[in-house]
């Protein structure tokens, strides 16, 4: 069995993307922004 803590994980974050095509759903710039940079914060990688 694969020891757990030498596998590693990769995220990719959709929230963007999938957020802004929900009917009513419009994100600032600063919005934008501001879940950008705490994804970023939490260590994910790719932001679409």
């Amino acid at each position: 069995m694969e020891n757990l803590t030498q596998r590693e994980i990769i995220i990719y974050d959709t929230t963007l993307r999938d957020g802004e095509q929900t009917a009513g759903v419009l994100f600032s710039r600063r919005e934008k922004l501001a879940i950008a940079r705490m994804l970023d914060n939490i260590g994910v990688r790719e932001v679409e």
